[in-house]
């Protein structure tokens, strides 16, 4: 249990983590908020609107990739998060002013999405790569994933007070109380001791430097496969909100309550694999073929659920699988990557992970309106056990190339016997 957390032991990750658990939390209630406004006050539960206000949130992490990698390599990281999450607690402010006033339209939700997306774009490889600054290379595996526990951890935290507070107040308060949580992160970057901090050598400006982190990805087959499986996922598979917000409303008819507390009920598969990947040493990609095949059978139990009791177990393979995939794919990127090029290679996982939301959200709200939640979970399931075949079919590519790399013993010639001791 030590090994666990013991990233915790240095002051600077410690304050890190405290400021970012408080906002994560405000995070997931601003989700489950902005979810249940446009599926039920904006919208007559319309699940297309719910994709479309994720594609235009998400959509920005594609559109600016070769800028938010760049920043992410070459500015100082601790500044430009100072700034993004300011920028963030001010939209949530701003949305929240809008919808207490009852003047919210739902295309206010989307442009508050697509600017609060533009925001986190730069935000998020900035604060992956970070990591790395408070704890340094020896620990960076295991910060990573309690970070992931932390975001988890407020899954399970957020979704519920969230659910709670729109049954008994308004979605405003809880965009304002998202906002106020910024302070918390805004304050743990004031309080870092920056001398201690491990900084890296930044990359050089040169010609060219902003689509090298693509030929850098392009030129390993291990990262190119990661690339390919988190797409598959990423597109299909991790549409949680609107999987949960559907088979919340269309299929079992339940309130809002009920809509927070599934979310917050898949927070505990997602915190139990964000602790069992903290206590790895070093993650092996053969989890990420692991993770994939059972993300698709976790999805496939969830679209046949009778009731909802089924379909929160189900969610709990969903958390498990799910954050063993991404959770593994941050830390293989990583570790396995120069610094010198680790934003830009980040800034290239976060846009697969988040950016491809635009392409796979509309569909699955299609898919969800026309022919009902559970085929929508099923693109997931298909996705995850697309990406478990990509997986297995690198793993045998580089077996086979590792085998032909080992010297044979020449014709005629036995093999040496081991001497005994």
């Amino acid at each position: 249990m030590k090994n666990t957390f013991r990233s915790l032991s240095g002051f600077n990750y410690r304050v890190w983590a405290c400021g970012a658990l408080v906002s994560n939390v405000g995070t997931w209630m601003q989700r489950i908020a902005q979810g249940w406004l446009v599926l039920t006050q904006l919208t007559h539960n319309n699940a297309t609107a719910m994709g479309i206000v994720m594609a235009l949130q998400f959509g920005p992490h594609l559109l600016l990739l070769p800028l938010t990698g760049f920043a992410a390599d070459h500015l100082d990281r601790r500044k430009l998060l100072i700034g993004t999450q300011a920028a963030m607690g001010a939209l949530a402010f701003g949305l929240g002013i809008l919808t207490i006033s009852g003047l919210v339209q739902l295309w206010h939700v989307y442009a508050f999405a697509f600017l609060f997306g533009c925001v986190t774009a730069f935000d998020s490889p900035a604060r992956h790569t970070f990591v790395s600054e408070l704890v340094g290379e020896a620990d960076l595996s295991n910060a990573v994933a309690l970070n992931s526990t932390s975001f988890n951890a407020a899954r399970m935290i957020g979704p519920a007070i969230a659910g709670t507070l729109i049954a008994s107040v308004d979605s405003g308060w809880v965009f304002l109380i998202n906002g106020a949580s910024f302070v918390a992160v805004l304050s743990s970057l004031a309080l870092l001791r920056v001398n201690e901090l491990h900084v890296q050598e930044r990359a050089f400006r040169t010609p060219g430097s902003l689509v090298d982190g693509f030929r850098y990805v392009w030129g390993r087959p291990d990262l190119r496969a990661i690339c390919f499986m988190l797409f598959l996922i990423a597109t299909f598979g991790l549409n949680f909100q609107i999987f949960i917000s559907t088979m919340s409303v269309k299929v079992f008819h339940a309130g809002a309550s009920q809509y927070g507390l599934l979310t917050s009920v898949m927070a505990i598969g997602t915190i139990a694999g964000a602790l069992l990947a903290a206590g790895r040493e070093k993650p092996r990609f053969a989890l990420l073929v692991t993770g994939s095949a059972i993300f698709g059978l976790g999805c496939t139990l969830a679209a046949i659920a009778p009731n909802a009791w089924f379909f929160g177990i189900a969610l709990v393979i969903i958390g498990v699988s799910a954050l063993t995939l991404t959770n593994s794919t941050n830390s293989l990127m990583q570790l396995s990557t120069e610094p010198m090029m680790r934003g830009r290679v980040m800034a290239i996982r976060l846009a697969i992970a988040l950016g491809c939301t635009p392409i796979g959200a509309p569909i699955v709200g299609l898919v969800a309106d026309r022919f009902g939640p559970r085929w929508a979970l099923g693109l997931g399931a298909a996705s995850g056990f697309a990406a478990a075949i990509v997986g297995i079919r690198y793993l045998r590519t580089a077996s086979e190339s590792l085998t032909r790399a080992v010297p044979q013993a020449a014709p005629g010639h036995a093999r040496a016997r081991p001497g005994r001791s």
